[in-house]
């Protein structure tokens, strides 16, 4: 049962093709801990497939009647392939991302999605990380590219693959309610990390 912890609001956007772990990993501890959290599609559908052939029903689309990128606080981007090559067609999202980046609103990026931070311009003279194959193209646009399964500089948070999105999502629930959040979200998926 979710008991909202926090009137912040989190959107996680599936694009078909996405590493469906990396973004239910976020969307389940946002939920465990109290935040609210969308899944959203980028198409014009709920259902997303993920690169495993894994459906997964939304909550909402950005071609949704109102729907608005500033209803939400955070901006989630997960990775997969070809899912971030579809996130970073989407011109809509990738304004939006940009408009929170340069504005100080936060924006996360996972495995290869922090890849669309950097090709906007976002992460140049930032730190950040990502899946090992993505890193030349953050350090291309002038990101010091650091090895940390989270890197969190100012408003951008990234992170490297699926093997650090419960850091990651423990990081977001950091942001949002502080370390007590943390380690009792810790305690209630039994981490040993």
């Amino acid at each position: 049962m979710f008991r909202q912890a926090t009137e912040k609001r989190v959107a996680v956007f599936f694009a078909d093709g996405l590493e469906e772990c990396e973004a239910l990993v976020l969307v389940d501890l946002l939920y465990r801990s109290g935040v609210p959290c969308d899944k959203v599609s980028v198409t014009g559908n709920l259902a997303v497939t993920s690169s495993h052939e894994v459906t997964v029903v939304c909550d909402a689309t950005i071609a949704d009647e109102g729907f608005s990128f500033d209803d939400y606080d955070m901006l989630v981007l997960p990775g997969g392939m070809p899912g971030t090559k579809n996130l970073r067609a989407c011109e809509p999202l990738c304004k939006a991302v940009t408009e929170f980046a340069r504005s100080g609103r936060e924006v996360a990026a996972i495995c290869a999605a922090p890849s669309i931070l950097a090709e906007l311009g976002l992460l140049e003279g930032r730190h950040a990380t990502s899946n090992p194959n993505f890193q030349h193209v953050l350090s291309e646009h002038g990101a010091t590219v650091l090895q940390d399964a989270v890197v969190v500089d100012g408003n951008l948070t990234t992170s490297k693959g699926l093997g650090t999105a419960v850091e990651l999502g423990l990081q977001l629930v950091r942001h949002f309610l502080g370390e007590e959040a943390v380690e009792a979200t810790k305690q209630k998926i039994v981490y040993q990390g």
